[in-house]
C-alpha cells in the first residue's frame, strides 16, 4: 500500500471515528472509484438503492434524491427544502427526496427535523419493518419526527 493511500485511509478512519460525514476522500473502492465519507453514510442508510449518479465533495446524488451534510438547524423552520421536495435530517445528514418511489432504509434512527414542501396535500409515509405505516406527513408540513426505526419511505 503506498503512502498516499495509507494517509487517505487514516484520514477517513479519523473522520468516521469523530462522527464526521465530511466529504474527505476515504479510499479506492473495489470498482476503482473514490468513496467519500458522505457517500459511505448514504450507502449505510439507503439499503438496496441504486448506485449514485454523481458524487461530489458536497453531495451524493441519486435519481430522485440528494444527500448532503445537514446544515446546523434549530428546527424544521430552518431546514431549507425546495418546492416539490421532502427533506429530512437523520444523524447529521440531510436527505432531499424529489422522486415518488419507495426507498428502502437501514440505520434510520433518532429524531430529526423534516420539511414536507411537496405539492399541497401530498402525503409522505414511512414504514415499519413489517410494512405497516409508522409516520405520515401531509404537505405542507414541517416539524421534528422520531425515526426509531423506519425501514422504508415513500415521499408521495
Amino acid at each position: 500500500m503506498n503512502i498516499v493511500k495509507s494517509a487517505a485511509l487514516l484520514l477517513a478512519a479519523t473522520a468516521l471515528a469523530a462522527g464526521s460525514t465530511a466529504a474527505a476522500t476515504a479510499a479506492d473502492s473495489p470498482g476503482g472509484t473514490r468513496v467519500t465519507g458522505l457517500q459511505q453514510t448514504a450507502d449505510r442508510v439507503l439499503a438496496d438503492s441504486p448506485k449514485p449518479l454523481r458524487v461530489t465533495a458536497d453531495a451524493v446524488e441519486y435519481e430522485g434524491l440528494t444527500v448532503t451534510d445537514a446544515p446546523v438547524t434549530k428546527g424544521a423552520q430552518d431546514l431549507a427544502c425546495d418546492y416539490g421536495h421532502l427533506c429530512m435530517v437523520v444523524k447529521g445528514t440531510k436527505f432531499d427526496f424529489y422522486k415518488c418511489q419507495t426507498w428502502n432504509l437501514t440505520n434510520w434512527t433518532g429524531d430529526g427535523p423534516f420539511t414536507n414542501n411537496q405539492t399541497r396535500g401530498t402525503v409522505a409515509k414511512s414504514f415499519n419493518k413489517d410494512g405497516s405505516v409508522r409516520w405520515t406527513s401531509t404537505a405542507y408540513q414541517a416539524g421534528t419526527a422520531t425515526w426509531d426505526p423506519i425501514w422504508s419511505l415513500r415521499p408521495c
